[in-house]
């Protein structure tokens, strides 16, 4: 019967020590939910004053994440101290402190993805609406968030890519200048005057209204080919303005019809089979039909 006198008085003080904290409770829950209002009224503010200040859409968003976080660590931390008595800030860092190197390695990839966010937010190139090119994924970059950044392909398909392999790896920007170099290679026979092949292919590029003029047109007699004497042909145009493949297609069609227009070939390969001994060759029997 003393077991159950003991349990019974341990459950009466357990209850009533319950309905104690009761108004400590109702006022933590208080403090999170004006901490969720609070953080969508720093949030709006934030995103007035870097939007007035001009700064980029990734730095924008960084801002108001950091914001949110700080508000909701503080705002929570209060709540704690209130509902529980024994609870204080510090005891809660120590607490931490005690379990960091297991939380540092169980957690390893998103604190690395989230370093890397914030790095790549807080650097000048690829920001969000850039062209880019990352370990074979090609495409616009329409977010970055702390842990991973969206990816548009150019096919459509949407790719959602750690910031770790972003950070790590070369990215190439292909809009951060309008004006970009493209090159084709051309191959004419080798009976062929090269002066006059060179001239007729620079002309032809010359005349395409989307190559810049300003930088000029470069014409290279590269190397010799199995059936043809190659050029290198080099031009700059504005990406900005039209998309570099069209471009390249009408500097194609233009060097192919004006090379047919001066009578110079562009050969197809060519196979020559050499023998050491003659070749007996027969006449073949007509067939039955034409004899």
């Amino acid at each position: 019967m003393n077991y159950i006198e003991t349990l019974t008085k341990e459950l009466e003080g357990m209850a009533m020590g319950f309905f104690q904290l009761l108004p400590s409770f109702a006022i933590a829950l208080g403090i999170v939910v004006l901490t969720w209002i609070m953080v969508g009224v720093f949030v709006r503010v934030i995103g007035r004053v870097t939007k007035r200040a001009g700064l980029r859409t990734d730095l924008q968003q960084l801002f108001e994440t950091v914001t949110k976080l700080a508000v909701w660590i503080l705002g929570i931390l209060i709540a704690l101290t209130v509902a529980i008595p024994s609870f204080t800030p510090a005891g809660a860092v120590a607490g931490l402190g005690v379990g960091a190197l297991a939380i540092g390695f169980a957690f390893q990839d998103i604190f690395e993805n989230f370093l890397a966010g914030v790095l790549i937010m807080l650097r000048e190139k690829m920001n969000i609406g850039d062209s880019i090119s990352c370990n074979g994924i090609m495409g616009s970059v329409e977010r970055i968030t702390l842990r991973e950044t969206y990816i548009r392909q150019f096919s459509g398909e949407l790719t959602v890519v750690p910031n770790s392999m972003l950070f790590k790896n070369a990215v190439d920007i292909f809009n951060d200048q309008a004006v970009r170099r493209e090159q084709v290679v051309v191959g004419v026979s080798y009976d062929t005057d090269l002066e006059t092949a060179e001239a007729t292919i620079r002309k032809a590029v010359e005349g395409i209204p989307e190559v810049e003029k300003d930088k000029g047109v470069l014409v290279f007699a590269q190397e010799f080919g199995a059936s043809s004497v190659d050029f290198l042909v080099l031009w700059w145009s504005n990406t900005g303005e039209q998309d570099k493949r069209l471009t390249k297609s009408h500097v194609i069609m233009a060097i192919k019809k004006a090379l047919d227009d001066a009578e110079i070939e562009i050969p197809f390969p060519y196979v020559t089979h050499t023998f050491k001994e003659a070749l007996p060759v027969e006449k073949a029997p007509l067939a039955a039909n034409e004899s």
